[in-house]
């Protein structure tokens, strides 16, 4: 379908399709990749009878199954219904709850965090407002991060994070909150 001439005129639905083609490929790659570790995990469990491959049999098995558990749980995201605002920019805000310095330092390190997340995927990351701590960190920090798949990797992200997340400087009482928005239009935002 992506090779008809027709397709190809519409660049509009060409480009929808090689979205979708990738993503499907995504999804079929690792399903293929997760098939070949079971099929790892029965030859290591037929090992184990073997006295003499006893031993190896036992690492492979463990590493087989450690591997399936992270295919499965990368299978499950891929399977998500697809959001239409996935592909858009984002904004992060951090903000420091209550427990002063400590709260503070703690906002700058979640920052730290999801900025180096989006370095890593080579998003582009731009500080719109911050207001510093006293001693670091941040009071308040908003920051656009922007380039493909933004909103939805980061969608992903912080709801595996909690809404509002302790501090490991392990003040009772200090929490800092953050909030993921998605930018309005994904090719101007």
């Amino acid at each position: 379908m992506l090779g008809d001439a027709q397709t190809i005129a519409d660049q509009e639905r060409f480009r929808a399709l090689s979205r979708e083609y990738a993503q499907l490929s995504d999804v079929s790659r690792c399903f293929t990749d997760w098939q070949q570790v079971q099929e790892d995990i029965e030859t290591a469990q037929m090992m184990l009878d073997d006295p003499e491959m006893r031993e190896m049999a036992q690492d492979e098995l463990r590493e087989a199954k450690e591997k399936s558990e992270q295919l499965e749980q990368q299978l499950q995201v891929l399977l998500l219904p697809k959001d239409p605002d996935d592909e858009r920019n984002a904004f992060l805000e951090v903000r420091a709850g209550t427990g002063g310095d400590e709260a503070a330092l703690f906002a700058g390190d979640l920052f730290r965090m999801y900025s180096r997340y989006a370095e890593a995927r080579r998003w582009r990351v731009e500080i719109m407002s911050a207001s510093e701590g006293e001693h670091g960190g941040y009071k308040e920090i908003i920051a656009k991060i922007s380039g493909d798949g933004v909103y939805g990797r980061l969608k992903i992200r912080i709801w595996r994070s909690s809404r509002a997340t302790c501090s490991c400087y392990g003040i009772a009482g200090s929490y800092s909150y953050f909030c993921l928005y998605r930018c309005g239009n994904a090719r101007t935002a």
